[in-house]
């Protein structure tokens, strides 16, 4: 277990620092259009579950608007958000509004992979997920994940009813349970095969 566990955040800092290189001229196009799309910061902050239950501040690029914004991240978004706004649809859509997670886990607060990290109060169809699913912070064992075993299974988007919100821990709960860095690798090709081809997991 230890092997895997050097294994993996070898493989985070490694993953983190290639992808600021090679991305950065992307990063700062992005931040050019959000800039000049609406008024406020390029990017902001929001105060989610991280390992050991610490609470750890997570970087995004800005997609909705100031003033509409949710902080806390505990209204979860729905479909044809008003508070979105146009440039934030296609940053959501290709996932680019959370390239900024490489620096938390360039500095150790998240994982490339593992259980996605919520807000801290988030809703799941309107109870808190602590007590919709009572091993709820079973999940925290591990570092959170820019992606995890649930969304590489297709389970993304809002968690509007109880059995979504169960699933997803359970995969979640499934993951922690049977870590490896092989795993942690399958997950990482399953969800790049899915951006490519807007597949729907495994």
């Amino acid at each position: 277990m230890r092997w895997h566990l050097m294994a993996k955040r070898s493989l985070d800092i490694i993953f983190s620092l290639t992808g600021l290189a090679i991305l950065l001229p992307l990063l700062i196009l992005v931040a050019a259009i959000i800039k000049f799309d609406s008024k406020g910061p390029i990017f902001f902050s929001q105060r989610r579950w991280g390992m050991g239950g610490r609470v750890i501040n997570v970087w995004k690029f800005r997609s909705m608007y100031v003033d509409k914004g949710d902080a806390s991240g505990v209204a979860q978004t729905t479909e044809n958000d008003p508070r979105i706004t146009p440039v934030g649809k296609s940053l959501r859509r290709l996932n680019i509004d959370e390239l900024p997670q490489l620096f938390n886990i360039l500095r150790g607060d998240m994982s490339l992979v593992g259980p996605r990290c919520h807000a801290v109060g988030m809703l799941a169809a309107g109870t808190l997920y602590e007590e919709l699913v009572p091993q709820y912070h079973e999940r925290h064992v591990m570092r959170p994940g820019l992606t995890g075993l649930a969304q590489a299974r297709g389970w993304r988007g809002p968690t509007d009813t109880p059995a979504k919100a169960r699933s997803r821990v359970a995969c979640d709960l499934f993951y922690v349970a049977n870590f490896s860095i092989w795993l942690d690798i399958a997950i990482i090709l399953k969800t790049l095969h899915n951006e490519l081809t807007d597949g729907r997991g495994f």
